[in-house]
């Protein structure tokens, strides 16, 4: 049975399914033998944590990070990037535990009172979370659940003295 289906992998119909991932051949759907189906290849823009991309000219956008000895380091960032992706991108001391998924608060900042009013409100897990920072303030938020855009173009946000990392196996 194995050298069946060994056989059916290698067989010509395959070669469409190969010319449609690489893209020489314009092949929207094909069916191998065996009944398995090979989809086209997407080659979309990847996007890891702590890894973001340099803003076009003139599209910039400006962040500054007050950090916890008192200096400032402001950068440029693109559209769309949260805080916790700038700060590790420039190997600022910010963990970001969970990857960003709001599951922890070591990424807590304390954001300047004047730009505190144009971020949305935070959700119910970012309060959750923000429950749980250390030194928590009126304008406490989540690195991870603040993304960039106009409205908060050059922003100003202090990194606490220090992060609490709260696992769930803390309540066990």
């Amino acid at each position: 049975m194995i050298s069946r289906i060994a056989r059916g992998l290698f067989q010509l119909n395959s070669v469409p399914c190969l010319r449609a991932m690489t893209g020489t051949t314009p092949v929207v759907r094909q069916t191998a033998v065996y009944g398995a189906v090979c989809r086209p290849f997407s080659s979309s823009l990847a996007r890891w944590h702590g890894h973001i991309r340099k803003p076009n000219p003139g599209e910039e956008l400006h962040a500054t990070f007050i950090l916890k000895d008192g200096t400032q380091k402001t950068f440029d960032v693109c559209d769309g990037d949260t805080l916790l992706d700038v700060a590790q991108a420039h190997n600022l001391d910010m963990e970001g535990a969970c990857g960003g998924s709001c599951a922890c608060s070591t990424c807590h900042v304390i954001v300047d009172p004047d730009y505190y009013d144009a971020l949305p409100e935070p959700d119910d897990d970012e309060n959750d979370m923000l429950d749980l920072a250390y030194g928590l303030t009126e304008t406490s938020r989540l690195g991870c659940q603040i993304k960039m855009s106009k409205d908060i173009d050059g922003i100003r946000v202090a990194l606490p003295a220090m992060t609490r990392n709260v696992n769930a196996s803390d309540f066990s």
